[in-house]
């Protein structure tokens, strides 16, 4: 069978046409045969342009007598689907086997080019209509190669990528003993880090750090009001650029949801599945550690560890399991002493279960000489081990988030304890203890603003002598604006209600503090 004429019998309907007969007055007023001929050629052209536009077919689907399974089935579904230019007869066939006449083959030809020749007319008319558009287009998409091409020339690393947080701190005491006058200070916490990134989704992570704050990461002066004070974001450089962290993180395959961490330069905290708080002010060290300050103490060095996620369906709550082993580096970098010596050291391990919006955890931290038992906690517990002790810390906390912001906020709470072993003949163990609650409510009045409220009771006992102490309580309130997507401004006020963990109610001193912060991420 010959494909040509399948694809255009749709013209042989114009044989099946009854010639119309001209009028007997038309006739008369032509001149001769040759007059007559072309009148009656119009006429059939007329008659069969008028036929065609009223059976003209827009899917191939149209004839009774086309299958899928016909050898030219695809080209006639292009002929009739892209071009519209194949008619079929009265009946809705094809009718793809008759044959043809030259006559036919041409009049199909020139509707297909006169389909063609509409297509291109339009697309021409569109260009000429946009073609300022197209101009300025293309200037751009030339002046992003040329940019994409000199990015890619410079850049130092196809494989790390760079971050940056600046956050400055303008606040000031009013109470503190500690210093010899109350004190607005300003200052800064800066950071670099590159997270260099490898094909099977392990990284090597190092940072640069620079700040200025002073004693206990204070942004008033020196002294300690009690550890209380202490800047979460916050180091003492003095201005000096350090290498703060680096360490390789890497998927152990074996084991499905299992992460390795290990590296000179890492945080205990930072390496586990996550601190079970959703109250993250950003302001007072201690209302970010869920309450165990004593768990989460930040211990920072030389760290092995891994976190374990049960892999579950998006959505289902999973558990977590994180454990992670960190000797300070004054301590390992002794011959004397090393990784797993009797000092500098901290294990920390805690079991988390997490759900779409809510989240609980149990952890503990062993700690020997020379480790923080308290991050920032009251002067009441002994906040370094002396030689030969070492204590067990433990906590427990949870929260829970509304799917949907407005007046009900997220509920934070934790608590936790430490014991110390005394070396004392005549005195026992240090036992301490707190609680912590923290509200925040996300987009507060304006959308990616945050206000938050958090009290505790700081971990606090008796004195290394034995004395009970006066109760100590804390309080904080923030609100944060977001400026744009990079930038942030933070106004809090916190109060300490007997911030030095008095014996006697008569030698309480009560600590009053104001700070803004601001962060630029970059």
């Amino acid at each position: 069978m010959n494909l040509s004429k399948k694809l255009l019998l749709a013209l042989a309907g114009t044989s099946m046409m009854a010639p119309m007969a001209a009028s007997a007055q038309e006739l008369a007023s032509l001149n001769g045969s040759a007059a007559i001929n072309e009148y009656m050629q119009q006429q059939d052209v007329d008659r069969f342009r008028a036929w065609e536009s009223k059976n003209q077919v827009t899917s191939v689907s149209q004839f009774s007598d086309v299958q899928p399974t016909d050898w030219a089935y695809q080209a006639l579904a292009n002929l009739v689907e892209r071009n519209g230019c194949v008619a079929g007869f009265p009946d809705s066939k094809f009718k793809g086997g008759n044959a043809m006449t030259r006559y036919e083959a041409a009049a199909l030809l020139n509707s297909c080019l006169d389909r063609v020749t509409e297509k291109t007319d339009e697309l021409q008319k569109l260009l000429n209509e946009f073609d300022g558009e197209l101009t300025v287009l293309t200037g751009r998409v030339d002046g992003l190669e040329s940019k994409v091409g000199k990015l890619q020339a410079q850049q130092f690393s196809t494989t790390t990528r760079l971050k940056g947080v600046a956050n400055f701190f303008l606040g000031g005491l009013d109470g503190n003993p500690d210093l010899t006058a109350d004190k607005t200070t300003f200052n800064y916490d800066y950071r670099l880090t590159l997270t260099t990134q490898f094909g099977d989704k392990s990284k090597l992570v190092s940072r640069l750090r620079s700040a200025n704050f002073a004693k206990d990461n204070q942004f008033s002066g020196s002294g300690s009001a009690g550890n209380m004070v202490g800047a979460d974001i916050a180091a003492s450089t003095a201005d000096s650029i350090n290498l703060d962290r680096l360490y390789y993180q890497f998927p152990l395959k074996a084991i499905d949801g299992l992460t390795i961490t290990a590296g000179p330069l890492a945080r205990n905290t930072e390496t586990v599945a996550f601190i079970p708080s959703a109250y993250k002010s950003g302001i007072l060290d201690y209302f970010g550690l869920a309450g165990a300050t004593g768990v989460y103490n930040k211990a920072t060095g030389s760290l092995f560890g891994f976190t374990w996620k049960q892999k579950v369906k998006k959505g289902n709550p999973y558990f977590t399991v994180s454990s992670n082993y960190v000797t300070d580096n004054k301590k390992a970098a002794v011959s004397s002493e090393g990784l797993f010596g009797d000092e500098g050291n901290s294990w920390l391990s805690q079991l988390g279960y997490v759900g779409p919006n809510w989240g609980i955890a149990l952890a503990a931290n062993y700690i020997n000489e020379g480790q923080k038992t308290i991050r920032k906690g009251s002067k009441v517990s002994q906040t370094t081990l002396a030689a030969g002790q070492d204590a067990i810390s433990y906590g427990i906390g949870g929260y829970w988030k509304p799917l949907k912001t407005g007046i009900i906020p997220s509920i934070s709470l934790g608590l936790g304890g430490t014991n110390v072993e005394r070396l004392s003949a005549t005195k026992g163990n240090n036992d301490s203890f707190g609680w912590t609650a923290g509200l925040q409510w996300d987009n507060a009045f304006v959308k990616g603003n945050s206000l938050g409220f958090a009290f505790a009771m700081p971990q606090q006992g008796d004195t290394e002598a034995g004395v009970k102490t006066e109760d100590t309580f804390a309080y904080e309130l923030f609100y944060r604006f977001k400026v744009s997507d990079k930038i942030t401004v933070t106004p809090a006020v916190f109060f300490i209600d007997n911030g030095l963990g008095a014996t006697t109610s008569a030698a309480e001193q009560d600590v009053f503090g104001a700070v803004v912060k601001t962060t630029i991420k970059f």
